[in-house]
């Protein structure tokens, strides 16, 4: 096994602290007394699409969960223990759930579907995790789409799905009852690998 790649992100690492020190010397000592980002990003753990990098932003600017396929499951600690520090206590403004075109989670969520009830095929941490998503798989009529049109109506679905359950989640629907608290927006946005580009698809605050 090769160690190349691990010293690569190392040095790279030494090259880009000396840079940012050089640049902006009291970055650090700044960024190491606390984190204020107004956004938290919900998005899909692949690797074509890093928040910080597409967005141009900086350590701090954004709070970040990402899994396979961009979900936000009701019953998930994980997620559910995110946006409730993000929201209570980090004080974000706004959650963007962010899909991407070409989602190999949502591709294979639609070969799943294609299974009979009679050949549902072994359960594994992917599959559970993947369920709902191959669930709405199943809910969609994809029958008259070609297999590209047939995946950007998936991820346009699953990322308004996962927008909807932001929305019903306990963290959002108790900032939007409290007329004191900081009111939080969530956003739906699907970002495109082959032109680089974000396309916001729904947006949802308090009033909607």
């Amino acid at each position: 096994m090769s160690h190349k790649p691990i010293q690569t992100l190392l040095n790279a690492n030494e090259e880009w602290a000396q840079s940012v020190i050089k640049d902006t010397p009291d970055f650090f000592a700044r960024s190491a007394t606390g984190q204020k980002p107004k956004i938290l990003w919900i998005g899909c753990s692949d690797s074509r699409v890093p928040e910080s990098v597409i967005t141009a932003s900086k350590p701090g600017d954004i709070f970040v969960h990402r899994n396979v396929a961009n979900q936000f499951h009701l019953h998930d600690d994980s997620a559910l223990s995110v946006l409730t520090f993000a929201v209570k206590e980090v004080g974000i403004e706004h959650v963007v759930l962010v899909g991407h075109t070409n989602c190999a989670g949502a591709m294979t969520c639609i070969e799943a579907a294609k299974d009979t009830a009679t050949n549902p095929g072994a359960s594994t941490p992917l599959t559970r995790w993947l369920s709902p998503l191959t669930a709405l798989v199943r809910s969609l009529d994809l029958s008259a789409c070609s297999a590209s049109e047939a995946l950007n109506k998936v991820v346009e679905a699953n990322i308004i799905k996962q927008v909807d359950n932001i929305c019903k989640s306990e963290p959002i629907t108790t900032a939007w009852a409290d007329s004191d608290a900081k009111k939080v927006t969530v956003h739906g946005w699907m970002y495109d690998l082959a032109e680089g580009r974000i396309k916001e698809l729904v947006v949802r605050d308090a009033q909607a």
